[in-house]
This record gives structure tokens, C-alpha cells and sequence, in this order.
């Protein structure tokens, strides 16, 4: 059977092949009656655009890559999400990449979506290379999420504000009580920007000299070897707070092998608030980075810069929330 064409879609609506391609392309210079005709045609004949045909006429592919460093991490999951729901209303599709394989087999991170002609880039978590995007950024628009190094001229950046929410997680600990607190790190520019607001609290509250720092990689195991570290010591912390969510997981593994209870003899937080955060048996005290907005800001940001590519490029900070629940209480003792 032969596939309806924009000009079966035409002539049954009674109006020009142009005038099709206006209300396709969501124009807002068609008049109401008109718009609905169109897309009556549309519906009673089945039709459904030629995709790379368009491509080829508005020399625009309509998609936009994401090039994911750590497809492990549940946070990215609810930014994804909020960036997809924006461009999917607009109309353009998302093409995912994973950053961390191509690095593995010496591929430019970029290269795959390049190839694929998308029409803007959005980067997604901690950048290893973040003047390698400045030769992207001569070609198409380019955002990045999730991450805070410095980057190119023209590119925007879209986070949450990192150093706001580990003051909210130390200030909550301190408040319960707790004096002897630990952080348990990561990398990057988000892991600095955390441990340093966590060391600026506590010396603001003259507990310099309680402040505990142990490196973490981001991972359950990381977290879990961190925490057997710091439970090993002589005076060992009451309250941890973890850098993410899955690194408090491994906290609680190494807690509950130890003997200790959650939150009687050991308060744990996390940061992201991800879904596993909510499950009712972990129940965790956590920072909500507000992913899903951050992927929104990042979709809105990308859209502006296709109209505005030379436009200098702008940093824009999601306010978190401090997510009270079943891994922290005062300290039995300091």
C-alpha cells in the first residue's frame, strides 16, 4: 500500500503543500482553521513526516546527542528525563553516547553524535577533558549538565548548587548533635565544591578539628571501604556524609557488617536523592539536586542558543533541598 504524502495531506485539506510544512513545523503564522484542517488530513490519512527528507530541506537533523559520562550514576536518570521531556515538546529528538566507552577505546568522546550531524550537544556529569569542547562548540550549541568545571566561552553550564547543599547536610548534623562528622569525597569539580562547603561549615561552627575527610571514588565500594576506614579509627565518627547517594549505600553495608545501627550508633547521608534513596528499606537522609530541573534549564538553555549561538556563555545554579528521613538522629554519645 502506498504511504500518504505532504501532498495527499494537501489536497485533502484543500491548502498548499507550503502551507503543510508550516503547520508540521509548528509555525504560528497559520490560521487556527486552516491548522486544523491540516491536521485532520493528517490523522485520517495516517501520514507521518519523511524525517530525513526534512532534514535534508531545513539542512537540520532535529537531534540533539548527550554524551553521559557515568551511565551507573540514578541521578542522571531524573535529569535525562527533565532535558528529554523539553526537547521532545520542541519537537527534536535525544541521541544518547556513552563518554566513559568511547574514552576506553580512544574514540574523541564527541566524534559518534558529531558524525550523526546533531544540531546542538549536551554534556552530562563530570567532564576529564573540558577544553575538548571547545572545537565542538565552534560547530554546534553545547550545554553541559550535571558538572561544574570550566568550560568554553559559549557554552552554558546547568547544576545544582553544590556547595549550598552540603551546607545544608552539615549544618543538619551539627544541629542533631553531632560533633565528630566525616565526608566521604568524590572527583571533579562537584566532589571539590561539596568537600569544601563541608570543611567551610564545620570551621564556621569551630569544629575544624572534628572534620573527617576520606577519599571516595563515587561507587558502593568506594563508599564502603571509606566507611570501614573511618569506623577503624580510634575515635570514629557518629555521622557520615556521603558524597551521593550510592556511596551512603556502601556506608550502610559497611555499618551493618560492623554492628552498628543506623541511625542509633551512626547517622548517614547522601546527596541526589535518586530512587534509591526512596526505597523503603535504605530510606535515606539525602540532598535533592534537583535533577529533573536541571535537565529542564538544560534543555531551555540549548533551545535559547539556537537562536543566540555567539551569545557569551552563562552558569545557572538549581537550588537544592535537604530530604529528612530514616538515616540520621542525634548521636547516643560525642
Amino acid at each position: 500500500m502506498r504511504q500518504p504524502t505532504i501532498r495527499d495531506v494537501a489536497e485533502r485539506a484543500g491548502v498548499s503543500k507550503s502551507l503543510v510544512s508550516l503547520v508540521l513545523r509548528g509555525s504560528d503564522q497559520v490560521r487556527p482553521e486552516k491548522r486544523e484542517a491540516v491536521l485532520r488530513a493528517v490523522r485520517e490519512l495516517g501520514y507521518r513526516p519523511n524525517a530525513a527528507a526534512r532534514s535534508l530541506s531545513e539542512r537540520r537533523t532535529r537531534t540533539v546527542g548527550v554524551l553521559l559520562n557515568d551511565l551507573r550514576n540514578p541521578w542522571f536518570v531524573d535529569l535525562l528525563d527533565g532535558l528529554n521531556s523539553l526537547l521532545h515538546d520542541n519537537g527534536l529528538r535525544m541521541l544518547l553516547a556513552d563518554a566513559r566507552l568511547n574514552r576506553r577505546t580512544g574514540q574523541d568522546p564527541a566524534a559518534p553524535l558529531l558524525d550523526l550531524r546533531v544540531d546542538g550537544l549536551v554534556v552530562v556529569g563530570t567532564l576529564p577533558d573540558p577544553a575538548a569542547l571547545e572545537a565542538v562548540a565552534e560547530r554546534i550549541p553545547v550545554v553541559v549538565a550535571g558538572a561544574r568545571e570550566v568550560v568554553p566561552p559559549r557554552v552554558d553550564v546547568v547544576a545544582n548548587d553544590d556547595e549550598h547543599g552540603a551546607r545544608l547536610v552539615t549544618e543538619h548534623l551539627i544541629g542533631l548533635g553531632h560533633r565528630r562528622i566525616a565526608h566521604i569525597t568524590g572527583y571533579g569539580a562537584v566532589g571539590g565544591l561539596r568537600r569544601h562547603s563541608f570543611e567551610a561549615t564545620m570551621r564556621a561552627h569551630g569544629l575544624a578539628d572534628r572534620a573527617l575527610v576520606e577519599a571516595g571514588d563515587l561507587t558502593e565500594e568506594g563508599g564502603y571501604r571509606a566507611t570501614v576506614r573511618l569506623l577503624s579509627r580510634p575515635e570514629r565518627p557518629t555521622a557520615v556524609f556521603a558524597v551521593n547517594d550510592i556511596t551512603c549505600v556502601g556506608a550502610l553495608s559497611a555499618a551493618e557488617e560492623l554492628g552498628l545501627a543506623v541511625p542509633r550508633d551512626l547517622s548517614v547521608v547522601g546527596y541526589d536523592n535518586t530512587s534509591t534513596s526512596r526505597l523503603r528499606h535504605l530510606w535515606l537522609t539525602t540532598v535533592d539536586g534537583a535533577g529533573h530541573e536541571v535537565g529542564r534549564r538544560a534543555a531551555r538553555c540549548l533551545l535559547d542558543r539556537f537562536d543566540r549561538p555567539e551569545a557569551a556563555g552563562r552558569v545557572h545554579l538549581a537550588a537544592p533541598a535537604l530530604e529528612i528521613r530514616g538515616t540520621t538522629a542525634p548521636p547516643l554519645t560525642d
